[in-house]
C-alpha cells in the first residue's frame, strides 16, 4: 500500500482513514486493459475487500469521477488517459464459493465482480452444476458480465442470477433483484428510482461495470456498482460440463485471434445478423490504421499488433461502422466503451 496518500477532495490519507488497498497516481491504464492500450489514470485504487471498496468510496468527493474496471476487455481508455479515479475489482474482489438457501441446500455459485467469468464457470462444473458453461467464453470479470449480459453460444449471464449486491458513491451497500432491472441483449439497467434516495438517482444508466468485459465506465453517472452475484444453475454432470468447456474453449481458440491483444467482440449483432458478417462482406478484414488491425480470423474483431494506440483503434473502429454504414445500411453498434481524454 502506498503510505500516506491523500485522498481527493478529503483531508484524509490513506493511512489516516485506514484504508487497506493499494492507490497510485498516474496508473498506466495500458497495465490494466485487454488492448494494452490508454494513458494514465489520475488515480488508481486496488481495494482489498468489499468493506475496503465501501471505506475508499465514502471518502471521495461527490464530483469525484470513479471508473470500476475487472480484466480492461471490452473498454478503450484513450491515450490522454483518465481524470478521477479507477477502481480495480480483479484481483480484489474475488471470492468465489457456493451459497445455500433457506432449507440448508446448495443454491448455487456466489461471486463476486473481480473474479474471471471462466472461474466460475469452472467453478460451477467442479461442483456439479450444469449451464454456466457459457461463461467460459466471456472474456472478463462477473461485474462486466452482469453489466452488459454477457452471453455467447445462446446463453446470456442474467438468465442466471438470483440476486445482486450492489455499492454506491456513498459506500452503501444494497441486495438488488433482477426485477429491479430491465434486462437485455448485452444491456442491464437499473429501473427508474422509486424513492431510494441518492443510492438511485432516477436515470436508467446501466448499473456499471463497464470496464470489463463492457468495462464499468459509467461510474461517475451511474447510481450504482455491481460488487456481486448470486447464480443459480442447474444440478447435473460435472464431467459432461467440463468437456462442454472444453470443446467451447477449443472452438474459441480456433475462431478468435487469442495470441493477440484484444477486446474481444467490438460490435454487437445486428437482429438478425452478425457484425462479423457484415464487416467481412465490407472487404474489411485485414484493414489497419497504425498498428490496429481488424482481424484476419475474425472480423468482429480488433487486435493490437504491437504499436497500436488508442486513437488507431478508436479510428479504425469509427472506419468500420461508416463502411457497413454506407454498403450495408446498417448502424452497428459498439459494445467497447470508450473513455478518457484524446492525446
Amino acid at each position: 500500500m502506498c503510505a500516506n496518500f491523500q485522498l481527493p477532495h478529503s483531508g484524509l490519507s490513506t493511512q489516516d482513514s485506514g484504508l487497506r488497498g493499494e492507490l497510485r497516481r498516474d496508473e498506466p491504464m495500458s497495465r490494466h486493459t485487454s488492448w494494452r492500450v490508454g494513458g494514465p489514470a489520475d488515480r488508481f485504487y486496488a481495494p482489498a475487500d468489499i468493506a475496503d471498496l465501501s471505506r475508499f468510496l465514502q471518502g471521495l468527493g461527490a464530483d469525484e469521477p470513479v471508473y470500476f474496471i475487472g480484466l480492461g476487455s471490452n473498454v478503450l481508455v484513450r491515450d490522454g488517459g483518465v481524470r478521477g479515479t479507477v477502481v480495480l475489482l480483479h484481483g480484489a474482489l474475488n471470492q468465489i464459493t457456493l451459497w445455500h438457501d433457506q432449507a440448508g441446500g446448495v443454491g448455487g455459485v456466489y461471486a463476486e465482480a473481480g473474479v474471471a467469468s471462466p472461474k466460475v464457470a469452472r467453478f460451477a462444473a467442479l461442483h456439479g452444476f450444469e449451464g454456466a458453461e457459457f461463461l467460459a467464453g466471456i472474456p472478463g470479470s462477473v461485474g462486466g458480465a452482469l453489466a452488459m449480459n454477457a452471453g455467447c453460444y445462446g446463453a446470456d449471464t442474467w438468465q442466471y442470477v438470483t440476486e445482486v449486491l450492489t455499492i454506491d458513491r456513498l459506500g452503501e451497500l444494497r441486495r438488488r433483484k433482477p426485477q429491479d432491472y430491465e434486462i437485455g441483449y448485452r444491456y442491464a439497467a437499473l429501473r427508474q428510482a422509486r424513492g431510494e434516495g441518492r443510492g438511485a438517482r432516477g436515470e436508467a444508466s446501466v448499473s456499471s461495470h463497464c470496464l470489463s468485459p463492457l468495462a464499468h465506465c459509467l461510474g461517475e453517472t451511474s447510481p450504482e456498482w455491481f460488487v456481486a452475484a448470486w447464480f443459480a444453475f442447474k444440478r447435473g454432470n460435472g464431467d459432461i460440463s467440463r468437456q462442454k468447456i472444453k470443446a467451447l474453449l477449443e472452438k474459441r481458440v480456433a475462431s478468435q485471434p487469442i495470441g493477440k491483444p484484444n477486446a474481444g467482440s467490438v460490435f454487437r449483432n445486428p437482429p438478425g445478423d452478425h457484425a462479423a458478417r457484415l464487416i467481412e462482406a465490407c472487404g474489411l478484414k485485414g484493414s489497419a490504421i497504425g498498428g490496429a488491425v481488424v482481424s484476419p480470423k475474425h472480423a468482429n474483431f480488433i487486435v493490437n499488433t504491437g504499436a497500436a494506440t488508442a486513437a488507431d483503434i478508436e479510428a479504425l473502429i469509427a472506419r468500420v461502422k461508416q463502411t457497413v454504414k454506407e454498403k450495408h445500411g446498417v448502424e452497428l453498434v459498439a459494445e467497447v466503451r470508450v473513455i478518457g481524454e484524446k492525446a
